[in-house]
């Protein structure tokens, strides 16, 4: 590295450095980020406060299909449970899942809850 340090007329002192070298250590530190963030979630995964979900799962819901759907069959709910659960009917719940209507937050609050994920999961 081929540092220049420059003194300004208050004192301080500055270092100048190639491009190259500046480039270099912005690749370190984001490299040390995602090191530290998989760690905090290892952590969190040990913890149980993280879940891994199954590949053809993740694939489901990035093809577009209802997450809600999709969260509740990994769970192993059937609509009818988690209706009930909910406080809503089956048909409505339908509606949901098919997409013809949104929750209203409550009610999504409520399916999160039974289903064990966040609404952020869900939206």
């Amino acid at each position: 590295m081929h540092e220049q340090i420059i003194t300004t007329t208050g004192g301080e002192r500055l270092v100048v450095i190639p491009e190259a070298d500046y480039l270099a250590m912005l690749d370190t530190i984001e490299d040390r980020e995602d090191v530290a963030t998989i760690h905090h979630f290892q952590r969190r995964l040990a913890a149980g406060e993280e879940e891994l979900l199954p590949a053809e799962m993740a694939n489901r819901i990035l093809d577009g299909e209802n997450k809600i759907r999709v969260w509740r069959e990994y769970r192993g709910v059937s609509a009818r449970d988690l209706a009930a659960g909910a406080s809503i009917s089956t048909s409505y719940l339908s509606q949901i899942e098919t997409g013809a209507r949104e929750g209203g937050i409550d009610t999504l609050k409520r399916i999160a809850a039974i289903l064990r994920v966040s609404i952020d999961d869900l939206v």
